[in-house]
């Protein structure tokens, strides 16, 4: 029997995870939340937010095997999505961030887009454990309810296809986050990332907690507070998968990251996108709703 671990985070992030008071609505009950976005006046789609006092990760298994996951709990043990049940949106420019890959580590963990309550687990290839060839310098992870829809080409962007997945973060405050830890964060730019053809937003942001935060609110703070970090992600990214004899990446909108605005944008495309696919006005696929 794989062991189970449960781990109940002290830590200021996670218990300001008081969200707002509410009962959790499932999304494939399609009953849908609406809230006003910062962006164009369009709206922010989001399910009723999780109150908790404390938000549990549970292990399962062994960590760096198969069968290794990581699931989020409520404080009654019921399993929740951190894709598709953690609210994207909390106002004022303020969106949770649920981490996967904590910095300074290797281990390509993501979320289990096709499991039931897409737990984190790490990413395979034909059978093997993947890890990057180094460390990741900063807190990786996704926004929940969002979506990079497969079938949406980006004019914007080279007409490039949505690579079917949750929108990263690259969160660059100086804490090292945990697996399944949600933080309050805010965006600061966003890097077009294409991925084998494939557009693969990163998202730079920074967690509220950081000494910094009140000091960069948009990319321009980044490299005068931050100087060179902003570089130094598309680099990563762009450079990552060529020891294993791949192409470098590519970056589309002049190889530079865009701005908050930008952003916040692309926030709220990819969150309307998600709304279509858990109301099943896009065909899911093998991507699990629950």
């Amino acid at each position: 029997m794989a062991a189970a671990r449960v781990m109940v985070s002290a830590s200021n992030t996670v218990t300001a995870l008081l969200l707002s008071k509410g009962p959790l609505r499932r999304p494939n009950s399609f009953s849908l939340c609406f809230r006003n976005g910062p962006v164009q006046k369009r709206r922010l789609f989001t399910c009723s937010a999780i109150y908790n006092p404390q938000l549990q990760t549970k292990e399962e298994g062994q960590p760096e095997t198969l069968d290794y996951r990581v699931f989020l709990e409520d404080n009654s043990g019921k399993k929740l999505s951190p894709w598709h049940d953690i609210p994207l949106h909390l106002g004022d420019g303020v969106f949770n961030f649920v981490v996967e890959i904590p910095k300074e580590s290797s281990a390509k963990m993501e979320v289990a887009t096709d499991e039931q309550h897409t737990p984190i687990k790490q990413d395979t290839k034909k059978g093997k454990l993947r890890y990057y060839p180094y460390n990741i310098h900063w807190n990786y992870g996704l926004l929940p309810q969002t979506w990079e829809d497969p079938s949406f080409a980006n004019s914007e962007v080279e007409g490039a296809f949505g690579d079917n997945d949750p929108v990263d973060v690259v969160e660059i405050g100086k804490s090292r986050g945990k697996i399944g830890q949600v933080l309050k964060v805010k965006p600061l730019a966003a890097l077009a990332m294409i991925d084998e053809g494939e557009l693969d937003w990163k998202i730079v942001a920074i967690s509220l907690d950081d000494p910094r935060a009140s000091l960069v609110n948009d990319v321009d703070d980044v490299e005068k507070h931050f100087p060179g970090t902003l570089t130094a992600i598309r680099d990563w990214f762009r450079d990552y998968k060529i020891p294993d004899g791949k192409p470098a990446n590519r970056f589309a909108l002049g190889n530079k990251p865009a701005n908050k605005d930008y952003a916040l944008k692309v926030i709220t495309e990819t969150n309307e996108s998600w709304a279509k696919l858990v109301k099943r006005s896009i065909p899911a696929g093998e991507l699990s709703l629950v």
